[in-house]
């Protein structure tokens, strides 16, 4: 298991990618489910991890915004360590307080919408700019208006949650996140509880936001999403980095048995 005060390796700010992770490993008790991962997300990326289930892709996800809390290794965000602060050569974890206020530069979609039903579209968009950014309400209806028409749902604005179907609750997700102006958005396979025919509406948000420059890591099994959008892709199997690369490369030519052996399931 790597040491937690191990120290990290020099980059030079001009090259600092938006997600750095080194010997990153996560336990549940005796149950190890990231054994050691190291890559890089570069800015305005968009970054690919595929893999069985079970393979700690989502795990490592939310490692990234301290959702879950790494056992050995390092992660950073845009050069900033996740969840700890360096003093000297060891390492002190942040007040829930401090982690809260760096989350707020990530934004996340997760599987399960998790809207607030109570709430309209727009008001779910509003909420934490209001709450927690503390802008005024007027100012957060007319960003959180102007992010329901770029997902195309200005007209849903007054809807409830349960008046629009799972691919509409799921760009209003999206349209949250973006709410906080994060740097960096993560998504946890965003289309996997959809109904195959409204995969392509969320798929098509998601491409504009790569064509807008939004760094992402994206939890997916939409090889073809991958294949077209992706600037890199990772494959993930027991825990460990099996085979990274291009993503046309990867999916074309695999080099791995094992990476073989699951596309061949899937594509």
């Amino acid at each position: 298991m790597t040491d937690l005060t191990k120290t990290p390796a020099d980059s030079s700010a001009a090259a600092e990618p938006m997600v750095r992770a080194e010997a990153v490993h996560k336990s549940y008790g005796l149950v190890e489910v990231l054994k050691g991962i190291d890559l890089e997300v570069k800015q305005r990326e968009v970054f690919c991890l595929v893999g069985p289930s079970g393979s700690g892709k989502s795990t490592f996800l939310r490692c990234i915004n301290h959702l879950e809390k790494i056992n050995g290794g390092r992660l950073w965000v845009d050069g900033e360590l996740v969840g700890y602060r360096q003093k000297g050569d060891r390492l002190h974890e942040l007040k829930d307080r401090e982690v809260a206020l760096k989350r707020r530069d990530i934004g996340m979609v997760f599987q399960r919408f998790n809207l607030f039903p109570h709430m309209t579209a727009v008001e779910n968009v509003m909420e934490a700019p209001v709450q927690v950014k503390r802008e005024s309400k007027a100012a957060a209806r007319e960003r959180a208006m102007a992010l329901l028409e770029r997902v195309g749902l200005a007209d849903k604005a007054g809807n409830y949650p349960s008046q629009l179907s799972g691919g509409q609750q799921q760009r209003v997700a999206i349209a949250r996140a973006l709410a906080m102006k994060p740097k960096l958005m993560l998504f946890d396979e965003p289309t996997s509880a959809l109904d195959p025919e409204l995969v392509g509406e969320v798929l098509d948000v998601m491409r504009g936001l790569a064509e807008e420059g939004m760094t992402m890591v994206v939890v997916t099994h939409e090889m073809g999403f991958a294949r077209e959008v992706g600037d890199a892709l990772v494959f993930m199997d027991g825990g460990v980095v099996v085979e990274s690369g291009n993503p046309r490369e990867v999916l074309t030519n695999p080099q791995h048995e094992r990476t073989r052996a699951f596309l061949s399931k899937v594509l």
